[in-house]
């Protein structure tokens, strides 16, 4: 159980890593495993998106549940769990999923992550679910990442996650979305750092504007800083088996180019 005050929650969480200087940071020798968001590749089929997500140079995919639907039947979960394998990847993620009081439809998305060997569900839990979310974490062993939507959503700000998962058991975290957090006018690098311990999940996603009504552009062409962004990433120690996923929400119809765009720049800044 995590039970840290909430003073001194924040006062750890801010203080993070800010006496460690960025070019030691640069550095570090962390390992990231590159994965890509499947809503990324909503308008293709499964076959389609798991083969496109290799050759675009990605380890891993976080599955979104229109994709890779929660359900009970191991010959469903077996199936595309054989697909993943065969085309040399991992699953680093699933979601984002809905949380509620309900404690059995909670159970069941758990019961699936367990079977599906996912260690970590992205989410939106509703205030009403955590104590329900305390105890499958603990019965599962599986983390769950509160992804932040952006302006409006309840989990707008750092400080909205924060205050979500304080006193909470350690598994219960964050999944940043550093675009959505651009257009909550908050800087990625200082958001990674306020999530440090907690953070299990990243997407990798740029916005032209800090406002609510943005652009969603290539990494890097907005207010993202990739390569501080993975040092930032170092400094915290984000984990080896963490969900680091790129999502690129324009063009759906045909965003192979852009996205391969993206993977560079994220392939560079990982490497200096």
């Amino acid at each position: 159980m995590f039970t840290q005050s909430r003073r001194a929650f924040f006062v750890s969480a801010a203080a993070g890593v800010v006496g460690v200087p960025l070019a030691r940071a640069a550095s570090l020798k962390a390992k990231f495993t590159l994965g890509i968001q499947a809503f990324s590749l909503r308008k293709y089929s499964l076959d389609d998106a798991l083969r496109h997500t290799k050759e675009l140079g990605f380890d891993a995919i976080e599955f979104y549940p229109r994709m890779f639907p929660v359900t009970d039947s191991a010959s469903e979960i077996k199936a595309v769990l054989q697909k993943v394998r065969d085309h040399g990847l991992l699953i680093s993620a699933h979601g984002v999923n809905k949380f509620t009081a309900d404690r059995e439809a909670n159970r069941k998305v758990f019961t699936f992550a367990k079977q599906a060997r996912i260690k970590t569900l992205t989410a939106d839990p509703a205030p009403e679910s955590f104590d329900s979310l305390e105890e499958l974490v603990k019965e599962f062993d599986i983390r769950v990442g509160i992804h932040n939507h952006g302006p409006g959503h309840r989990y707008n700000k750092v400080i909205d996650v924060l205050r979500a998962i304080e006193n909470r058991d350690s598994r219960i975290g964050a999944c940043a979305d550093l675009g959505h957090y651009i257009r909550s006018a908050e800087r990625p690098v200082e958001v990674i750092r306020l999530l440090k311990g907690r953070l299990y999940g990243i997407h990798l996603k740029d916005f032209a504007q800090m406002q609510k009504k943005s652009e969603g552009v290539i990494l890097g062409k907005g207010h993202l800083d990739v390569p501080a962004v993975f040092v930032a990433l170092a400094q915290v120690g984000f984990p080896d088996d963490g969900a680091l996923s790129l999502e690129y929400e324009k063009n759906p119809e045909n965003p192979l180019n852009d996205i391969r765009q993206c993977v560079d720049i994220a392939r560079n800044a990982m490497t200096l």
